[in-house]
């Protein structure tokens, strides 16, 4: 029993540097069915809809006659035509554009009885895809005179010949792209005259002809539909099929370049729409867009878990260096403030901190510059020294005092203004802050701004919101992080929407493993196994714990979400919790 849970648990979930190193390329491919590819557009039943009607909006006009073909694969599955009375006169010049008079039409059914039969025909509730020559004419009508007889529009997919035919048939080939133009241009085998059956006949021709010409620039299926009147490059929208084969499941994607190098690494929680997504206009980014010039292939990590995929994606991006890649290429390089190791200690930005020094440290920020900020914002609350001499502990003599001292904002012990025992209060003072008590600090600084804003000097206000707001974020992911990375060892779990659970093994803030327990099997079994093949994590020696910051966040993030249920916790020194009066409380600035 013991091997077999050990299989199970090990099937749903890949070792994380298992699946790493197969992302670099030792990996073995995955060959998927062809229900992961999509729906090929042979398969797609289109009901292609011509319309006429007593004037130009549905707001006063009537429809007086429908017109539908039912085509799939090429084939004619079923036509539906049919006069409407209006309920109303039809105006002269629509008699002379339509053909259709007042007398053709008095005998005719209303909406009312026709729109149910022509809704049954096209089967747009059970996948069908509505197509029509200006879709949103038609479409808007149908939709209009449901909602008028309290029935319900299905929302079908639409397909507009007019946005199709204006990405792929220039102006040269005709001079616009009515269904006229284009019955003419593609030798369509019934002329449209402006009655609904025949123009909807023309219509499948011009359809059919639309997609021949866009096959070959990779819209072959009924996803690709939906982009197709997109303005992407021909070239580009070509590679689409680098997604081909792709699952729809959650993981870690990899665009190749032509030597092999990886370009660009991403997650998503379904692999194969993320990666067709990039070859249509929802893709605007110029550097990305230069990426998919050059790639030659994509490589995939499927993944039981989204955790799974954002952790994964993070560690290839540290490990790869991929150079279209912009964040999470140093997460090693997460600059800390703390007091100096003194004997008239100052506040110094540095960029490692022994995990022994984490909570006589505020911290990781995101940038040298937040680090400066939030160091800057202790400075102004606090008056501990600024300069950068090393002091010994009785002052030289002859030393001059700063201008900070001459203003008060500084004790000068450099001359023995401040005896070492004084100062250590101010030190005090300034650890108080480190250890995420801020409230002294969030209150001199609120003053400060409250002053600087009532004399109108707003820019030095904001430059003090700035550091505020430093502070506060720093003092924030501190108080979250720091329970986790000091504590050995959280098993989670939380209930997956599909049933079963999903159960994650954090150990000092790393995700050492992940599975999923499917519906019908005990997930605790399931998460005894889980222990025993996870990742081992011996104790860091560093404060930002045993992964990179951003990892950590990711587990925090998912420890926090609804639902999480926390199995068993092995406690650190610091109690896994949130204080109640810390600086989470404080309602964290705009920045400018």
């Amino acid at each position: 029993m013991q091997r077999s849970l050990l299989e199970v648990a090990q099937g749903r979930r890949l070792a994380l540097d298992d699946a790493t190193r197969a992302a670099s390329g030792t990996g073995t491919p995955v060959q998927l069915g062809l229900d992961d590819l999509g729906t090929p557009l042979h398969e797609v039943t289109f009901v292609v809809v011509d319309l006429e009607t007593t004037g130009g909006s549905p707001t006063g006009s009537e429809i007086t006659e429908i017109g539908a073909v039912k085509v799939r694969g090429g084939e004619v599955l079923g036509e539906f035509q049919t006069l409407v009375n209006p309920g109303m006169a039809i105006p002269p010049t629509i008699t002379v554009l339509t053909g259709i008079t007042n007398a053709m039409v008095i005998q005719a059914p209303p909406i009312t009885e026709v729109l149910p039969a022509f809704l049954e025909f096209a089967g747009l509730d059970r996948g069908s895809v509505f197509v029509a020559h200006n879709a949103a004419f038609d479409a808007g009508f149908l939709r209009h005179a449901t909602e008028r007889m309290d029935l319900v529009w299905p929302r079908p997919p639409i397909v507009d010949t007019v946005k199709l035919a204006r990405r792929v048939v220039t102006k040269d080939e005709a001079p616009n792209h009515k269904l006229g133009t284009l019955a003419a241009l593609f030798s369509t085998a019934v002329t449209p005259d402006h009655r609904a059956l025949h123009d909807a006949r023309a219509t499948v021709d011009v359809l059919h002809a639309l997609l021949g010409r866009l096959a070959p620039v990779g819209v072959t299926h009924l996803e690709d539909l939906a982009t197709a009147s997109d303005p992407v490059p021909h070239q580009r929208r070509r590679k689409s099929t680098l997604a081909d084969g792709l699952p729809h499941a959650p993981g870690v994607y990899q665009f190749i370049g032509p030597g092999g190098e990886v370009l660009y690494v991403g997650t998503a929680t379904d692999l194969y729409r993320r990666v067709r997504s990039y070859f249509t206009a929802a893709e605007k980014r110029a550097r990305i867009g230069e990426m998919l010039d050059i790639a030659a292939a994509v490589r995939h990590i499927p993944c039981a878990t989204v955790l799974e995929a954002q952790v994964r994606e993070l560690r290839l991006i540290a490990q790869l260096d991929p150079p279209y890649n912009r964040r999470s290429r140093r997460p090693d390089r997460r600059p800390w403030v703390r007091l100096t190791d003194e004997a008239y200690p100052r506040l110094s930005v540095v960029r490692k901190l022994p995990a022994s020094l984490m909570d006589q440290a505020l911290g990781p920020f995101t940038s040298t510059r937040a680090a400066t900020e939030a160091l800057e914002a202790l400075q102004e609350a606090v008056a501990v020294r600024r300069c950068n001499a090393r002091l010994p502990l009785v002052p030289r003599t002859g030393a001059s005092a700063c201008a900070l001292a001459e203003m008060g904002r500084c004790g000068a012990p450099c001359t023995g203004g401040q005896d070492a025992h004084a100062y250590a209060r101010v030190a005090d003072g300034v650890r108080q802050a480190l250890r995420t008590d801020v409230d002294d600090v969030v209150t001199a600084l609120h003053e400060k701004i409250r002053a600087l804003s009532a004399q109108q000097r707003y820019e030095e206000a904001a430059t003090q919101r700035d550091r505020l707001h430093a502070l506060l974020a720093g003092a924030r992911r501190a108080e979250r992080l720091r329970p986790l990375v000091t504590t050995p060892e959280i098993l989670a779990a939380r209930r997956r929407d599909a049933g079963g659970w999903e159960l994650v093994l954090v150990r000092h803030g790393r995700l050492a493993g992940t599975a999923v327990a499917p519906r019908g099997i005990d997930p605790v079994l399931v998460a005894e196994s889980l222990r025993v093949s996870a990742e081992a994590v011996p104790a860091p020696d560093t404060a930002c714990g045993a992964a990179p910051v951003e990892e950590s966040e990711l587990v925090a993030t998912w420890l926090e979400r609804p639902g999480v249920r926390l199995v068993e916790v092995v406690q650190g020194e610091v109690p896994l919790a949130c204080p109640v009066r810390g600086a989470a409380r404080h309602r964290l600035p705009a920045r400018g």
